[in-house]
């Protein structure tokens, strides 16, 4: 029997049609549409965000200080700039589930464009122009939250709902003296403490790393980190399912603060 060659676009035209409400959310994709290794995954999910509109930022996330990294690109209409001091309203309408998690978000002030001489952490932390908190909220195309294989979930822009961007620092002083590893970090949902660590939390360690790997390797596929975009640098916290109504607030210590209302 011949082998058919894995479609990445058919995969991602099922992920974009369950997004859009043109059809059914599947709880997995179909298994001749299911990608493989991460080659695959990637395939699908640069097609759906190619399909979906601009890149206004990543996410970049790793299971460990020595995993390989993952990312997933992120597309305007999902990500969020609240006005200094104020919380973010996001109608909880449109989202399977709502998993909230606090995080560590850099702004690009300048282009990485991918180049034959890798970049230094140096350079890479030279180019950011911000830090942030922020809150991510993790949703799915599928019609099960976490039931799927990890290339699928990584297909689907590895389960991205939304990115709320808070306060933080702006001077390249504040920027280059933080130690994230030390920053402790609160989660709260409608006013009550839900998790906190004393610092950091995030398994994959230094972000620095994940911000290196994303603009020597992980973004070429989309061209590159622009100036402009945020890159989010995976959960401190876990992930936290919460209930259209609800409340979030993160805190990253010495850094900011995101709030986030989750309109019912």
């Amino acid at each position: 029997m011949p082998v058919t060659a894995f479609d990445p676009f058919a995969s991602a035209a099922l992920l974009t049609m369950a997004r859009q409400g043109r059809m059914p959310r599947p709880l997995d994709l179909p298994l001749a549409l299911r990608p493989c290794n991460a080659d695959q995954a990637y395939a699908v999910q640069d097609a759906v965000v190619r399909e979906r509109g601009e890149i206004a930022g990543w996410k970049v996330g790793a299971a460990s200080p020595q995993a390989l990294p993952a990312r997933a690109a992120l597309t305007r209409d999902s990500v969020f700039v609240a006005p200094a001091g104020q919380a973010l309203n996001l109608p909880a309408a449109g989202f399977a589930v709502m998993g909230v998690e606090a995080e560590l978000v850099y702004e690009l002030g300048a282009d990485l464009p991918e180049r034959a001489t890798p970049y230094s952490a140096v350079e890479v932390l030279a180019a950011m122009a911000s830090v942030r908190a922020a809150i991510e909220v993790c949703d799915t195309r599928f019609a099960a939250w976490a039931q799927q294989g990890a290339w699928s979930r990584l297909a689907d822009q590895g389960s991205h709902g939304a990115l709320v961007v808070g306060s933080g620092l702006t001077s390249p002083a504040d920027l280059a003296a933080l130690d994230p590893l030390t920053l402790p970090v609160g989660l709260w949902v409608n006013g009550a403490l839900a998790v906190q660590r004393a610092a950091w939390g995030n398994p994959a360690g230094d972000p620095l790393r994940l911000l290196v790997w994303l603009a020597n390797e992980g973004a070429h596929s989309l061209g590159g980190l622009r100036a402009g975009q945020w890159v989010t640098t995976g959960s401190c916290t876990g992930n936290l399912l919460v209930a259209p109504g609800s409340v979030v607030v993160a805190e990253l210590g010495g850094v900011g603060r995101a709030e986030l209302h989750c309109i019912a």
